[in-house]
């Protein structure tokens, strides 16, 4: 068993750890399956001569920060990059795929999982033709400095995400003709007072909006998605008002000839893995699941901490500020440091953390969906795109009396698909609560492997064996 703590995820909660555990005299060991650190807010541009400019300012500066500290502490970090891992059991070992595609079995008697995120999918009518893309995937583009969307691009959706990448792609010189935001400006003009706990966040938001302004970019408060149309691919987009529950009114919807339509509603944690290793779970109040935390970093096995956004969505700064103090946990665990001074140095971490939660708190109130949302696939709307299950297989299942996401699943086979679930189990779990009014609807614990594996990583040494 490796006496190293192994960390999984090299983006900024991950990166943060191995630099308090070197700098308190503990080697350790960094897994990422992206080809450099940084993770997916850092991710894209791998070529000579291309700017961190999409990343702004004050968030540049961080992270290069970050990585210059990381760089003095790297000699005592085995960090393997291009190695995905596909599998978990608490308490005794991680499966992953390295970077020649063989299943290697990693064995730990520390662990901190900082897996990050995923989007968050939400279906209406033609979300799945091509040239509908996913507000992050666009975001990955631009980073990339050398792909463009096509023609006009419409961005629907919800959150601070939508005026940045709006802002990034006019900078790009794309063709961004309006930004929807199913949220009303009345839910952001409440949680003024939460969000000015981060001033200069809040400044950076204004400074957006008032780029949008003068470069001629409207933006629509109130307004949303209702269906995507086109033959091969998508050509039109319908949008329209929505009430306070995200309800549109279709007899003010407004059709635009679009080429690019981006959907962004936000993020949810990356809980496969914490899943699959039977970590306790519970619902959000928004409605994904979400491994157990306590003040700590520690999940419900106390050896595996957890950081980052796999814990909820806070930021980047908020996930290097968990990452410090999962290390703390693990220091005070080996013995390294004394419980006192893990004390300390964790209460200097927190409460720096709780400013950054309370503006959250502001951000995820404006930014709350509403239940209308799970109005908009028609019956022949595809939910799960990996079985092809339609709304009307999830309505005939909750008619015949489905109550949980088990049963669903064996009804309709939703998540049993390569994905797992990931794109279709967050509309299945929305639509059982609201059919049954129970929080708490279950959840399916992903198999492994956690992604399709390639033959190669089934191939013996020899012909023989």
């Amino acid at each position: 068993m490796s006496m190293r703590p192994i960390i999984v995820g090299g983006g900024p909660a991950g990166m943060a750890a191995a630099i308090e555990l070197v700098n308190h005299g503990q080697p350790c060991t960094l897994i990422d399956e992206a080809s450099r650190l940084g993770g997916v807010v850092y991710r894209g541009p791998l070529r000579q001569g291309v700017t961190l400019d999409y990343l702004g300012e004050r968030y540049r500066d961080a992270m290069q920060a970050l990585h210059a500290e990381f760089s003095k502490v790297s000699h005592a970090v085995e960090v393997k990059l291009n190695t995905r891992i596909v599998g978990g059991e608490a308490g005794q070992w991680l499966y992953a795929l390295n970077e020649q595609e063989k299943v290697e079995k990693i064995d730990f008697e520390q662990l901190l999982l900082s897996a990050g995120c995923h989007e968050r999918s939400v279906p209406f009518p033609g979300w799945t033709l091509p040239g509908v893309i996913m507000l992050g995937g666009l975001q990955l583009q631009i980073k990339s400095g050398v792909v463009k969307p096509l023609g006009r691009t419409t961005i629907v959706g919800t959150g601070p995400l939508l005026p940045l990448v709006a802002c990034q792609l006019h900078r790009a010189g794309a063709d961004v003709q309006g930004v929807y935001e199913a949220s009303s400006f009345g839910r952001i003009a409440k949680e003024t007072l939460a969000m000015l706990n981060k001033p200069q966040l809040f400044l950076d938001g204004l400074s957006m909006l008032a780029y949008l302004k003068r470069h001629g970019v409207p933006l629509h408060y109130g307004w949303g998605v209702v269906e995507a149309s086109g033959q091969q691919e998508v050509q039109e987009v319908t949008v329209a008002p929505y009430d306070d529950n995200w309800t549109p009114d279709l007899n003010r919807a407004v059709s635009l000839t679009t080429e690019t339509l981006a959907v962004g509603y936000g993020f949810i944690p990356r809980t496969q893995l914490t899943q699959q290793m039977g970590l306790r779970h519970a619902y959000d109040a928004d409605g994904f699941l979400k491994p157990e935390i306590n003040g700590w970093q520690q999940s419900s096995e106390a050896h595996i901490h957890l950081a980052g956004d796999i814990g909820g969505l806070r930021g980047g700064e908020a996930a290097m500020l968990s990452g410090r103090i999962a290390a703390q946990s693990m220091l005070k665990q080996s013995g390294a440091i004394s419980a006192e001074l893990a004390e300390k140095n964790r209460q200097r971490y927190l409460t720096e953390l709780k400013a950054v939660l309370r503006f959250r708190v502001g951000i995820d109130s404006f930014t709350q969906r509403g239940s209308g949302q799970l109005t908009l696939p028609r019956e022949d709307t595809v939910i799960c795109r990996c079985e092809n299950a339609l709304r009307q297989d999830i309505d005939s299942a909750l008619e015949q009396g489905v109550q949980d996401l088990i049963s669903l699943k064996m009804r309709t086979r939703v998540s049993m698909g390569d994905c797992q679930g990931k794109m279709c189990v967050g509309y299945c779990s929305d639509r059982l609560r609201e059919h049954t009014g129970k929080a708490d609807v279950g959840w399916i614990r992903p198999r492994f492997p956690l992604d399709p594996l390639p033959f190669s990583a089934f191939q013996t040494e020899t012909e023989e064996a």
